[in-house]
């Protein structure tokens, strides 16, 4: 027989629909967006609006299946909770680990990115600084970091709007046709496609922050496709302005393709507000994950995957503030002191493996269980595998090693467990 967990380790519910909508529009419209296109079309050519598409429909899997299992199991930690309910303990904990891991470096990266965009001579000064200021914010509650993320989602949706106004009404007459040198092949595409997948990939956030939710049932089925949704109309929007402008090869070739989009059009003194934009919607996505990978280990913590000193819930501001200190400490040093930037790909490869597992728990829900149409948790899950081997060796390898890693530790954590005190049951 389960029970409930004890009040003190519970979290507040808070968080309307609107609220649920706004932090997964936070983590996915975020800094991303201004810069992930270069790479997508230096793998993908022409083909870029094909991977995007691609992207979005492996996204779109993945949020049923997500959507689906957050309704059922409305608790912090997102898929790590789903798998140990459906799959198993180990499947679950490879979730978690998956995503805590690789989340943690990306939360670095993101950090620097801010910093890169607000003030270029000083970058791991200003990334040490948003990641105190941010983790400060959560300290205090959820609803002070959906105020902020609200503004920030406001500011940054104004700031794409603007490009894809200047570069249809501004475009230079000379335009650069759609054909880049090589064309366009499957596995460029299917490249494309992985690395533009992680701009969709925050919706997860809502489930994560699923013990925060009021209604959850209701809330968190309706919220999660409405963010994806809402995403993709503006990516879609981004990314043929951007074509528009710049074609397949300049684009290709560009590292921050907004801003120089904006530049060869007859308003390319607005540029410096691309600039202001993203380092904005680095901030949103660097909040947002926060919460996410706070929430998730603070689920492990719970469940004794991690110190279950974490699983302390403050008791005015209701949130998991020890996990909270930690991770903010973590990801300062790492900003201060290391350029993650350019070794997180085993994060892309953990994230494709964390909705894989995601797929695979929503496959097993019964009718009853309101499970998706059956074949989208089979297309998520092959989609996932398909797009996580398509990457970089780069990324394959250290993705691998961390997983493996992972499966190590849980193998000699479970060899000791039996000295350890057991966990409260939970429903």
């Amino acid at each position: 027989m389960t029970v409930a967990a004890p009040v003190h380790d519970q979290l507040k519910r808070q968080m309307g629909l609107a609220d649920a909508v706004v932090m997964g529009l936070g983590a996915m419209i975020g800094a991303g967006v201004f810069v992930a296109f270069g790479p997508a079309a230096q793998a993908a050519g022409s083909g870029l609006m094909v991977g995007l598409v691609l992207a979005a429909g492996v996204a779109y899997c993945n949020a049923t299946s997500s959507a689906r299992l957050a309704a059922l199991y409305p608790e912090s930690g997102g898929t790590y909770v789903y798998g140990q309910r459906r799959l198993g303990e180990f499947w679950g904990y490879l979730a978690g680990w998956a995503f805590v891991v690789g989340k943690t470096a990306s939360c670095a990266a993101i950090a620097l990115t801010v910093g890169s965009y607000a003030w270029p001579q000083h970058a791991h000064l200003v990334a040490v600084a948003a990641v105190v200021a941010l983790t400060a914010l959560n300290y205090f509650g959820v609803q002070k970091a959906i105020w902020a993320t609200r503004g920030i989602v406001a500011f940054t949706l104004a700031v794409l709007i603007l490009v894809v106004v200047v570069c249809v009404v501004g475009a230079p007459s000379s335009r650069p046709g759609l054909d880049i040198p090589g064309g366009w092949s499957v596995r460029g595409t299917l490249q494309a496609a992985g690395l533009l997948f992680f701009a969709f990939a925050g919706y997860a956030r809502i489930a994560t922050l699923g013990e925060e939710v009021r209604d959850p049932k209701i809330t968190i089925p309706r919220a999660i496709p409405l963010a994806l949704g809402i995403t993709l109309v503006v990516y879609v929007a981004v990314a043929a302005a951007a074509l528009f402008v710049l074609g397949p090869a300049k684009l290709a070739s560009s590292a921050a393709p907004l801003a120089d989009a904006i530049r060869v059009t007859d308003f390319g003194s607005l540029a410096p507000i691309v600039r202001v934009g993203a380092a904005c919607a680095a901030l949103g996505s660097l909040l947002a994950l926060i919460l996410g990978v706070s929430r998730t280990s603070f689920a492990m913590a719970r469940d004794g995957h991690l110190p279950r000193r974490l699983a302390v819930v403050h008791p005015r501001y209701r949130v998991p503030y020890r996990t909270e200190l930690i991770l903010g400490a973590v990801v300062a040093i790492l900003a201060a002191t290391v350029d993650v930037r350019s070794a997180i790909g085993f994060s892309s490869f953990g994230v494709l493996t964390y909705y894989g597992i995601a797929n695979a728990s929503a496959s097993t829900l019964s009718t009853t269980e309101h499970r998706p149409w059956p074949p989208l948790p089979i297309l998520g899950m092959l989609g996932c595998a398909v797009l996580a081997f398509s990457l970089p060796l780069s990324s394959i390898l250290p993705g691998l090693v961390v997983l493996i890693l992972g499966a190590a530790a849980y193998a000699i954590t479970k060899r000791f467990a039996s000295s350890r005190p057991p966990a409260p049951a939970r429903q």
